[in-house]
């Protein structure tokens, strides 16, 4: 098995790279946000992988950092959900907001990746939201940093992360806004639910 590939870039397509390991190519298909951040042609790479073999396909798959391949494998483990799919969900989204999506039961803004349905979306989610809300308990970074405050008064009311995570993702970015005002928002939020 290919567990990691280290080489220069020898080309970029649409959803793929070509890495040269000491004379051999390997195309990889990767998601877009780890495309754009492998640079130039001729400069050296590292990608995590995972090699996904059935009998009618060999294909290999790269990322960037390892939660990208980690939540790929999980996604994969879902019955009817091939790889190419899974990509294309990593492509349209970051797998931080992916995971806080499928832990949260987001089924509207799952739906919104090309390919998924609101039946697949509420499948993946049932078959999903418990393992990856275990793997990916803490709020994303942008909560965690400008909204530590409401949170913690959210949590303190007795609401989970996952309940409190989209509250807090519905808070407009105002830096005008007072933790009060903040913290009344995100309790509206839950008024409308």
């Amino acid at each position: 098995m290919i567990a990691s590939l280290k080489g220069k870039l020898e080309a970029i397509g649409g959803d793929w790279a070509i890495v040269d390991v000491n004379g051999v190519g390997f195309k990889v298909y990767m998601p877009t946000s780890t495309l754009s951040t492998l640079g130039a042609k001729g400069e050296e790479v590292e990608l995590h992988t995972h090699f996904y073999l059935r009998e009618d396909n060999a294909t290999l798959y790269g990322f960037a950092a390892p939660e990208e391949l980690g939540l790929f494998q999980t996604l994969i483990s879902v019955s009817r959900l091939g790889p190419k799919l899974a990509l294309a969900m990593l492509s349209a989204m970051s797998a931080e907001k992916l995971a806080m999506t499928i832990a949260t039961g987001n089924t509207d803004l799952l739906s919104e990746v090309p390919g998924v349905g609101k039946k697949t979306a509420s499948r993946l989610i049932l078959e999903l939201k418990e393992k990856i809300g275990a793997g990916w308990a803490g709020p994303p970074p942008e909560f965690a940093e400008e909204n530590a405050d409401v949170l913690a008064a959210l949590t303190a009311l007795g609401y989970s992360i996952r309940e409190a995570a989209p509250a807090i993702a519905a808070i407009p970015p105002d830096p005008e806004l007072t933790l009060e005002e903040k913290i009344k928002l995100a309790l509206g939020f839950f008024a409308t639910k």
